[in-house]
């Protein structure tokens, strides 16, 4: 039981950091294709060039959203987790964006369709969020 409790405490404690208790259905569905190995193609694919680093938009605001969104929310939305819409998806983006940017920034606060509040970091305050929130719509436009 002793060799037991700090696994456990550390798994609290990771599971904590990102706000879910467990992970929801959908990721786990992920998070277990991705386990899974998948069919050899036919012919190895070439591996694609790097992304380059984004530069730093010249607005203030929408900097520092980049930072915010650097700092976490990229884990989900790069990888398009849970559907997360990735940065630059404009055909993503574009039925979010016609609701309005206040609808979105709405729901980069309080969560959406298995999108934790505030994606899951509680310290973040609604200007940081609606930052990040402005920041990738930008990029979508």
């Amino acid at each position: 039981m002793k060799r037991f409790l700090p696994l456990l405490t550390v798994g609290l404690v990771v599971l904590g950091g990102c706000g879910l208790e467990k992970p929801p259905a959908k990721l786990a569905e992920e998070l277990n294709k991705a386990e899974k190995p998948a069919a050899a193609p036919a012919a190895p694919a070439a591996a694609p060039a790097p992304a380059a680093p984004a530069a730093a938009p010249a607005d203030p605001k929408l900097a520092a959203g980049k930072t915010v969104y650097d700092g976490g929310c990229n884990a989900c939305h790069d990888a398009g987790m849970m559907n997360a819409p990735k940065p630059g998806d404009k055909a993503a983006w574009a039925p979010r964006i016609a609701k309005g940017e206040e609808t979105v920034i709405k729901n980069t606060i309080n969560g959406l369709n298995g999108m934790p509040a505030k994606g899951g970091n509680a310290a973040l305050t609604d200007e940081q969020l609606t930052n990040a929130a402005k920041y990738l719509m930008s990029l979508a436009k």
